[in-house]
């Protein structure tokens, strides 16, 4: 029985002839995912904003403006409200009450009964609260998280291989992280510390990629001392390709089954996982390791070092 085999053995793709086109589209996208962060900002969840958010389902789609209008009647404070995957499902956003759990509850009720008097058959999924001060601490340490991470793992390249992979692991993750960030920019999708968590496993994911083709990189500099950089680069590349096809592909297969299946709750993580995959991917292939032509990779940066001479041994002794 044959073995299905979506890469060819012995494939012979020329990456780094795209190399300029791969740089040309990763400054667009990472410039346009830092205009849209710039101009629209993100869809803050109450992890990060504080405040008080209802999840509710109705059986028939609603028009926000007149539940909106219901809600602020209430007095309970200026409504913030949003479609939630679908346009039967609604975020309903307050700020916190004054005082203790009782006054959360009290305000979580009086907004649930007006809107079953107006909805029969309306229900209430999820309701979270999060203080100013705790949602401000979320903030400042999942920025810290991701931060350290990616300088961990650029410091970490560094001591494995040579600065070069350093800075290019870098480059390619700040690219991965920010046109993920410019995506929930783009479709208001919530952010939370669902995606926070999501964005620091497309870093250890991104590393895991970027590691295996900058090993092979390493060992084919070993092994093939005169060849030109760019061929060897697209030689190790495509020879890491099946593994890195394969992997890419599995994980695509079980994120789009997640975000297809797996309801509203973790929709925004496996969004944010599945974007990360394919942006991570690309990445890798493209952008890490053809930026390695241009920060002076070649023959000489893991050749042995030069000997000295026996005369110069012999003269340095007797100096």
């Amino acid at each position: 029985m044959r073995l299905l085999k979506l890469v060819p053995d012995n494939t012979q793709f020329r990456f780094v002839r795209l190399r300029w086109v791969a740089f040309t589209l990763t400054l667009l996208l990472t410039l346009s995912s830092v205009a849209l962060l710039a101009t629209r900002g993100l869809n803050m969840g109450v992890d990060f904003v504080g405040g008080l958010m209802i999840e509710t389902g109705f059986e028939q789609p609603v028009k926000l403006d007149t539940l909106r209008s219901k809600i602020n009647h209430l007095g309970v404070g200026e409504a913030s409200l949003q479609q939630f995957g679908n346009d039967r499902t609604v975020a309903i956003r307050l700020p916190l009450p004054p005082g203790d759990d009782a006054a959360v509850q009290a305000v979580v009720k009086k907004v649930q009964a007006a809107v079953v008097s107006d909805y029969p058959g309306a229900s209430f999924r999820r309701v979270d609260t999060v203080s100013g001060k705790v949602s401000g601490e979320l903030i400042s340490d999942g920025i810290k998280a991701v931060v350290l991470a990616m300088l961990g793992i650029a410091i970490y390249s560094w001591f494995r291989f040579e600065w070069h992979f350093g800075v290019s692991t870098l480059v390619a993750l700040f690219h991965d992280v920010v046109v993920t960030l410019g995506f929930f920019s783009l479709t208001r999708m919530e952010f939370d510390l669902n995606i926070v968590a999501a964005i620091l496993t497309i870093v250890g994911y991104s590393l895991n990629d970027k590691i295996v083709i900058d090993d092979r990189i390493r060992e084919n500099l070993r092994k093939y001392r005169k060849m030109e950089i760019g061929e060897l680069i697209d030689l190790s590349v495509n020879e890491t390709l099946p593994r890195t096809v394969m992997t890419s592909l599995s994980m695509v297969l079980a994120l789009g089954s997640l975000l297809l299946l797996g309801g509203e709750v973790i929709r925004g993580f496996t969004a944010a996982m599945l974007l990360g995959i394919v942006i991570g991917t690309y990445s890798s292939i493209y952008v890490s390791s053809s930026l390695l032509i241009s920060l002076g990779v070649g023959s000489q940066t893991f050749g042995p070092k030069e000997e000295k001479s026996g005369a110069e041994r012999i003269a340095k002794r007797q100096g």
